[in-house]
């Protein structure tokens, strides 16, 4: 690898790795809030149970930041390898 692509690699990784952690953070806060807010209507046990009507969940944001993660750490650790050995 020439000189200095790992640290493209790197780079990358490092932005996944932010960008997941803010998409984890993000979904959780929004899942609090929903779960919240669906907490404070007494009398609107069928959405909390049944889930209708169905809206966006924010289990996707939890989701996709874990990918987000798995993937900036990958990308880290290959860069770092490819370092060390250079």
């Amino acid at each position: 690898m020439p000189s200095g692509d790992y640290f493209i690699l790197m780079g990358v990784g490092g932005l996944f790795l932010i960008l997941g952690i803010v998409a984890y953070l993000w979904g959780k806060h929004e899942e609090r809030n929903y779960f919240d807010a669906i907490a404070t209507r007494t009398n609107d046990l069928r959405e909390f149970v049944d889930h209708w009507p169905p809206r966006p969940q924010p289990g996707a944001s939890k989701i996709g930041g874990w990918i987000a993660i798995a993937i900036g750490l990958l990308l880290l650790v290959v860069g770092l390898i490819f370092w060390l050995l250079a």
